[in-house]
Parts: structure tokens; C-alpha cells; sequence
């Protein structure tokens, strides 16, 4: 999606997109959550590949030896953009093949 687009499903123009994209002006929560519901995605999208060092914490709530909760892969960028990408092959014949390549090369990895 362009930023044009994204800007008018918020009620923004590009150039305040723009700003957003390149750090120029902060995104305040409820922005944020306008963005994840446009683009379909959990807010969580936005702050995977962020580093600890960029958050300034690592445990977040936790105590100190506390083991944090795992949601698991589903909530993961490289997660939504493959799901994403598997749909967009329309020919059913095709998109099963690659279910079972990729099933095929997780089973042999997990050896």
C-alpha cells in the first residue's frame, strides 16, 4: 500500500505519512492502532525487528529471572508477509505445491 493510499484511509495527507516514515514526527498509540487496522496487522507488527538497545529495556514487566511469554511465530512480520503472499497465488493447483515444498523442507530441517 502507498502512502497515499494509507494517508487517506487515516484522514492524513502523504506528507504527514512521509513525516511518520522517516522518523520526522512521532506516532502517538491511537495512530498507530488507525495504521494496524488499516493494514491489517497487529500493532506488534510495527516493533518486531526492534532492537533492545532502540526500547532502552529488556524485560518489560517481567522480574528479574522471568522467562517472557512466547506467542509464538504468528505474530511475526516474516509470518503475515508470507501467509499474505501464499493467498495472492490464485491458481489452486500452484498454491498447494508450494504447501507442501515448504511443509517438505521444514521436515527436513527439524531432523
Amino acid at each position: 500500500m502507498g502512502q497515499g493510499k494509507l494517508g487517506k484511509a487515516v484522514g492524513l495527507t502523504f506528507q504527514q505519512i512521509q513525516k511518520y516514515e522517516r522518523g520526522s514526527n512521532r506516532i502517538g498509540s491511537s495512530r498507530l492502532y488507525q495504521f494496524s487496522k488499516v493494514l491489517q496487522v497487529p500493532v506488534s507488527f510495527f516493533f518486531d525487528d526492534m532492537p533492545e538497545e532502540v526500547t532502552g529495556r529488556s524485560r518489560g514487566l517481567r522480574k528479574p529471572g522471568q522467562v517472557a511469554f512466547d506467542k509464538g511465530n504468528f505474530t511475526k512480520r516474516e509470518t503475515l508477509e508470507l501467509v499474505r503472499g501464499y493467498y495472492k497465488i490464485t491458481d489452486v493447483p500452484t498454491r498447494r505445491r508450494m504447501f507442501e515444498l515448504v511443509k517438505a523442507i521444514g521436515a527436513a530441517h527439524s531432523k
